[in-house]
């Protein structure tokens, strides 16, 4: 019983120390001061609304590469300085294109991440469809007398009644 109370104070000890992470840095706010004109909220939304360009699946809200920082940095000076969302956003994507957003507009030079999903699960339908047609075809195909005979030798099942040693 003793043993039993050890290693379960043992397993919960365990799962204290690892289920509880230090608290995230509040969305890469890391030294910026918002009580003069730069909006903290509004701040926060370009930040999440972006793409960090080293880890590619990580907003720069969440990502503590080098380059993060320095955007971070950038887009907050560029408030400063009394730039609108949609001018930060352009001058962003001026200098490292679309793939620093999350949601890349819809233009010839993005459809294949738009629409290509949906021609792929076409394909994909067209490849079934084929397939199952093939083999239904196949299995409503009669046997030939050849083939006929050669499985009924292969039973057993001969018309004189021999069987096979």
């Amino acid at each position: 019983m003793k043993k039993s109370l050890y290693l379960l104070f043992a397993v919960f000890l365990t799962l204290g120390v690892t289920g509880h992470a230090p608290p995230a840095r509040a969305a890469g706010l890391e030294a910026f001061d918002f009580t003069g004109d730069v909006d903290e909220e509004r701040f926060k939304h370009l930040i999440v609304e972006l793409r960090c360009l080293v880890c590619q699946n990580q907003s720069l809200a969440d990502s503590d590469a080098d380059l993060a920082h320095d955007l971070r940095r950038e887009i907050y000076e560029l408030m400063q300085q009394g730039k609108s969302d949609e001018e930060i956003v352009d001058f962003l994507v001026q200098r490292y294109g679309d793939f620093v957003l999350y949601n890349p507009p819809v233009k010839p030079e993005t459809w294949i991440l738009w629409y290509g999903p949906f021609a792929l699960l076409g394909v994909g339908l067209l490849i079934l469809a084929f397939t199952v047609r093939q083999r239904k075809r196949q299995s409503d195909t009669p046997l030939s007398e050849q083939e006929q005979q050669k499985l009924k030798t292969l039973l057993g099942d001969d018309d004189n009644g021999d069987k096979p040693a």
